[in-house]
């Protein structure tokens, strides 16, 4: 019969190289030293595979970015669901925006700026955007830098799509490779507190498994009995159901938004890109119903955690595997350019302002931040997990609130990825003048904010990376 099986082949491709990837930690010393998560490593695996082999198999790696989108989607239901308070996470929350604000902002000025000198020195036809597809790619993720990259080819950026997926693949290896040294360094400097430092040091997290006759620890409790529903499918129903009125909030949204025309449909796109943080929202609001109706106690933390785990393991691979590697072989000495004086710029500015900023969870915090400002979302959660495995601390709920204020916050800024190209091509230096000065606002929102926030830790042991509490 002819059922498609495009999904459980790629799912049954990502478990393949999940367990080669958990023998892998288990026996090799290497990948227990370095505390690589397996997920990643199974990504590289499968990478040279969906890039050399599928295409010649009639394959494509299509289906891994839809894992992606979903999972991470689901993973943040998971995690909104479970019981914790929200107070006093508003300062929190609207210093994660902050610091993403800076680094959006950041990375902006250091794109334009190193395209500029490259225009006026050795690569004068060197498209005057070219810098932008650092945040875009490292940032934002591989679906923007593609989507603006290819709109930007209809002006004269050849490849523009295919370089914006390029950054994107170089953030990803900044963000696991660099992501694994930087929490490597963290244990050497003692920038990690005890509980996080405990978790690591135990040998079935540096192994992957435990025991034979080791103690294990309990993972989910039943709270319905199985005849009935098994718990893990009661959750599962509950976290699926949230999502399919997540999705119909989207399609009414965008259906109200196209009323606006061009700019309401742009909008609505860039919506359905966040779609996790409405899905959380709709996951708390789903929490307060639970709890009016006094059957809050039938959902299990543990069971949540295992979903939220399972997502990500699954998600983080899926995204390494979906990396598309081009060659482009005219713009190369740009991209090595731009790309490393940029990891290392995100490298120090991340680690340095998270540690002034915040009081709390500074290490965790850090290496979120680190891996959404160089690869996405599902790279940050994969490092944070190996500090925080069932993310107990706020860090990954701080992150996703501030994702949607900063989302508000940075529309103009995105808008103004796209009038250097009008000064291309009107010729009116108009549109640059106004980017150089939307750039300068929003570095100078940050700088008041950043300061008013870490108060006298602002600007302590200037000359030092790391400031601990």
């Amino acid at each position: 019969m002819n059922f498609s099986w495009s999904i459980f082949v790629d799912l049954g491709l990502i478990a393949l190289a999940l367990l080669s990837a958990t023998y892998l930690h288990a026996k090799v010393g290497f990948f227990q030293k370095y505390l690589i998560p397996n997920a990643l490593s199974a990504g590289f695996i499968l990478l040279p595979f969906y890039n050399f082999l599928a295409p010649l198999l009639g394959m494509s790696s299509e289906g891994m970015g839809n894992l992606v989108f979903h999972l991470l989607n689901l993973s943040f239901i998971a995690m909104s669901l479970r019981d914790g308070s929200m107070k006093g996470s508003g300062k929190r929350i609207f210093a994660s925006s902050v610091l993403i604000v800076s680094q959006y902002t950041i990375q902006s000025i250091l794109g334009l700026g190193l395209t500029a000198l490259f225009i006026v020195t050795m690569m004068p036809k060197l498209f005057l955007s070219f810098g932008f597809l650092l945040p875009l790619g490292f940032a934002l993720g591989p679906g923007q830098a593609y989507a603006i990259g290819k709109g930007w080819e209809a002006f004269g950026f050849e490849g523009g799509g295919s370089l914006g997926l390029v950054f994107a693949a170089l953030g990803y290896v900044w963000a696991c490779i660099g992501g694994v040294y930087l929490i490597n360094l963290g244990i050497r400097r003692g920038w990690l507190d005890s509980r996080s430092l405990g978790m690591i040091n135990k040998r079935a997290i540096r192994t992957g498994i435990y025991g034979e006759n080791e103690e294990r620890p309990v993972g989910s409790n039943l709270t319905t009995e199985t005849e009935a529903i098994d718990t893990m499918s009661y959750n599962l129903a509950i976290i699926l159901g949230i999502y399919l009125l997540a999705y119909l909030f989207l399609r009414g949204l965008t259906y109200l938004l196209s009323f606006a025309g061009p700019p309401g449909q742009q909008l609505a796109v860039n919506l359905w890109g966040i779609s996790f943080i409405f899905a959380a929202i709709i996951a708390l609001l789903a929490k307060k119903v639970f709890k009016l109706l006094k059957i809050n106690y039938t959902i299990d933390g543990g069971s949540l955690n295992r979903i939220a785990g399972t997502s990500v393991d699954i998600m983080v691979t899926a995204a390494i595997a979906a990396i598309t590697i081009p060659i482009v072989t005219r713009y190369w000495m740009p991209i090595v350019v731009v790309s490393t004086i940029g990891g290392l710029v995100i490298t120090v500015t991340v680690f340095w302002t998270t540690s002034r900023l915040f009081g709390d969870h500074q290490f965790s915090r850090a290496i979120m931040f680190y891996g959404n400002m160089t690869g996405t979302l599902s790279t940050g959660l994969a490092l944070l997990r190996v500090i925080d495995p069932d993310f107990e601390t706020p860090v990954a709920n701080d992150y996703m609130f501030a994702s949607g204020i900063t989302f508000v916050l940075c529309i103009p800024l995105i808008l103004m990825l796209n009038l250097p190209v009008y000064w291309h091509l009107t010729g009116n230096p108009l549109f640059l003048w106004l980017t150089i000065a939307g750039f300068s606002c929003y570095l100078l929102f940050s700088l008041i904010a950043y300061t008013i926030l870490a108060g006298k830790k602002s600007f302590k042991s200037f000359l030092h990376i790391w400031v601990k509490d």
